[in-house]
């Protein structure tokens, strides 16, 4: 339950004060005089009530700060790369939490063209999109198969290059630096020998150097249940006959090598004879990360391999893109560890046989500045909620009323040409403060996600002169939604699998 001080209540308070004070002076000052007050009383009183929590927020809108951004692009990358690769971990009241860091800030940084980059990040989000859609698709016309606490720093990375997030675990003894991502089930990470591995930042996990590791036998049920993580089955390979995996991503990227089990150590959380996989071949925009952490619903993904520790619960607080932003990983259904400003609101996961690896949320409605929209698909649409996808996808009958009213309530700033999946841009570089309408998506069950500032708008250019809405259409009505990593931040999204519900809550994200 949260917890309510004083320091939340003073905005209110001063409120009340000057108000008392205003009509107060009604009966000692001439009217005149009162009257001239006025516009005073009432600046003030917004002032206090715009900055509560620290929040620039009134009249369903929000303060955006341009030279903010435009400062983000500008620091010394050579020191911020070397407090990218955070072990930062603690346990605290049966939880393990793991500091979570964007990718893009830890990688490379001082050397990129930050205008091409975050061009460069829509057309691989899009990529993905296309990748989890056919998967989606293919699934759903198959026939269906049988098949403590911890927290960790989170950071932002990518998985195929683009904007998502990283943490640090410890597989066999070694450091490794790996991408979280809810739409995967398989954790692998580059092996040695390597027959042909892309660049990472760490050395290759040795798995000859780990006492703790062994391979997986191909007639194992690790084995069998790869066919319904991944989309392939497990192969046998030769001399011994173990068992080999494949994974392929939506832009040609992949993974293949040995099914394997090591000691995991989840900050101080041990977890024996883990299952991932050994990648002997890797290809494709993984940045420097080692690998991947799959905390999708299948057998063999995190989630299910730990839920004698931590019960089927997990939760992440996404940071925004800024330097030296970090979040959390939080294994484990203690919410007392987490830093919220709000109470949770809960949905349920909507259940599908055939997709059961996937996360769903039913969306009933979505406001705009504080008007509801309007749309026969609301509380028909079963949307994705996805850590590695960036921009989310809507329907596009709700994306075009969304799009009007964005339009409608931000009118008399200039457009700007549309970029790649954006449509709806502005030319905001003669600005440094805009107010920004706000976002709110609603789920069945009255659970409501309101989108942070920072996620509202996505630069495509640093100096502002290409600003878009962040968020995009699907094709078509019948193709599934997806919630991205871009709107969930700044938020405790909390997963509770054993009982099938996600929550929501607003947090401002940061390690401590």
């Amino acid at each position: 339950m949260q917890q309510w001080g004083l320091e939340p209540a003073l905005p209110l308070l001063f409120s009340s004060l000057i108000i008392s004070y205003y009509y107060h002076s009604l009966f000692t000052l001439a009217s005149a005089t009162a009257m001239a007050l006025l516009p005073f009383m009432l600046s003030l009183i917004a002032f206090l009530l715009q900055h509560h929590n620290g929040v620039d927020c009134y009249g369903g809108k929000q303060l955006l700060n341009l030279q903010h951004y435009h400062f983000q692009w500008n620091h010394n990358w050579d020191a911020l790369a070397s407090t990218c690769l955070s072990h930062k971990s603690r346990k605290e009241k049966g939880a393990t939490i793991l500091e979570m860091k964007h990718r893009d800030y830890c990688y490379g940084g001082r050397d990129k063209d930050w205008n091409k980059l975050l061009q460069r990040r829509l057309i691989l989000d899009n990529l993905r999109v296309q990748s989890l859609q056919s998967r989606i698709k293919n699934k759903s016309s198959a026939k269906a198969q049988d098949v403590a606490d911890a927290r960790i720093p989170l950071t932002s990375g990518v998985e195929l290059g683009i904007l998502n997030y990283i943490v640090t675990v410890e597989m066999g003894g070694r450091k490794m630096t790996v991408i979280v991502d809810t739409g995967s089930d398989l954790t692998w990470v580059q092996c040695q020998p390597c027959k042909s591995c892309y660049d990472q930042k760490e050395p290759l996990f040795n798995p000859s150097a780990s006492p703790s590791y062994r391979t997986v036998s191909c007639n194992s049920s690790e084995c069998q249940s790869l066919a319904f993580a991944t989309g392939n089955t497990g192969n046998c390979g030769e001399n011994p006959p173990t068992c080999n995996y494949v994974v392929s991503y939506g832009d040609g990227s992949y993974t293949s090598g040995d099914l394997a089990n090591d000691h995991l150590n989840l900050g101080k959380t041990p977890v024996d004879k883990f299952v991932f996989g050994c990648g002997r071949y890797n290809k494709g925009l993984f940045g420097g990360a080692s690998g991947l952490l799959g905390l999708g619903r299948s057998n063999i993904s995190l989630v299910s391999q730990t839920s004698a520790i931590f019960d089927g619960f997990f939760s992440y607080c996404l940071p925004s893109t800024e330097s030296g932003a970090s979040g959390s990983l939080v294994l484990g259904g203690n919410s007392s560890v987490y830093n919220t400003s709000s109470p949770f609101s809960y949905t349920r996961m909507i259940p599908n046989p055939k997709l059961s690896t996937f996360y769903f949320l039913n969306l009933t409605g979505v406001s705009v500045g504080g008007v509801t929209l309007q749309d026969s698909l609301f509380g028909k649409t079963a949307m994705l909620i996805d850590s590695g996808t960036v921009i989310t996808r809507l329907p596009p009958t709700i994306y075009k009323a969304l799009k009007a009213e964005f339009q409608k309530q931000f009118s008399g700033f200039p457009t700007a040409p549309a970029f790649s999946i954006l449509d709806t841009c502005f030319n905001l570089s003669a600005y440094q403060e805009v107010d920004v309408p706000t976002l709110k998506l609603q789920f069945e069950g009255n659970a409501e996600m309101n989108v942070d500032i920072t996620g509202v708008f996505y630069f495509v250019k640093t100096d502002s002169s290409q600003v878009c809405l962040a968020l995009a259409s699907l094709s078509f009505d019948d193709e599934t939604g997806i919630i991205g990593n871009y709107q969930q931040r700044n938020q405790r999204v909390m997963y509770d699998t054993k009982e099938s519900k996600l929550g929501f809550a607003q947090e401002s994200c940061g390690f401590t």
